[in-house]
């Protein structure tokens, strides 16, 4: 596909983004994400992200299978969950569920640095792989199970979590610093899901809002 080609495809997705951002505002609370946010989304080609014979669907709004049984998320709510932590310059940010890394490098466009745990060791060696590759320096990617964090990175300022839990993971919570923000989706795998926005304030109290209808994959323990 040629560049123009790609750069009409790109803006498309963020016209889609824009749109869906205000068609879900009564549940996010949110009518449009950041111009930084949407500068990110707009400058990683997310056809690099996913397999060959689907780049002809990168910029399709919508999820796409990375193998493995996991995805690579919709656009949309990558934008979203990246919106709902805030992201500010100076932060570090653990990005659980990487898959192909394509939420990874999106955040670290817009932090200082980004700590990536993916369960499945082939997908967590790709995905570093392909990070390096592409130019993304400020992003770290292991293997190891997303419900135990990555207490030597801790705190974090924000944590996303790409793949759906019974309940929090008491861990991640730990793991966010006073004033840090947590996108989680909560629910059963195949059941009914919810995204979650969790708030840890100063006293290292929380605070859950319930967002959207979700469906992602299971948070799988290692």
């Amino acid at each position: 596909m040629h560049d123009e080609a790609l750069a009409r495809e790109r803006e498309d997705l963020l016209d889609a983004i824009r749109q869906e951002a205000r068609l879900t505002a009564r549940w996010t609370g949110r009518d449009s994400f950041s111009a930084a946010v949407m500068r990110a989304i707009g400058s990683v080609p997310r056809e690099k992200f996913v397999p060959g014979h689907l780049r002809r669907h990168a910029y399709a709004n919508e999820p796409l299978p990375i193998g493995g049984g996991q995805t690579i998320s919709q656009p949309y709510i990558v934008a979203l969950m990246t919106d709902l932590i805030d992201p500010t310059p100076d932060d570090l940010v653990l990005d659980v569920g990487t898959g192909s890394g394509y939420q990874a490098a999106i955040v670290s466009r817009l932090v200082r640095q980004v700590y990536g745990l993916e369960v499945r060791d082939d997908l967590a060696a790709a995905a570093a792989e392909r990070l390096h590759r592409l130019g993304y320096p400020n992003v770290e990617v292991r293997a190891g199970d997303g419900n135990a964090g990555w207490a030597e990175h801790a705190p974090f300022d924000g944590i996303i979590v790409a793949a759906t839990a019974p309940a929090v993971p008491p861990a991640l919570v730990d793991q966010l610093r006073p004033g840090g923000r947590m996108v989680i989706p909560v629910g059963e795998h195949r059941g009914e899901q919810h995204l979650l926005r969790i708030v840890k304030n100063s006293a290292g109290h929380v605070h859950e809002r319930a967002l959207l209808p979700v469906a992602f994959v299971p948070l799988v323990k290692r």
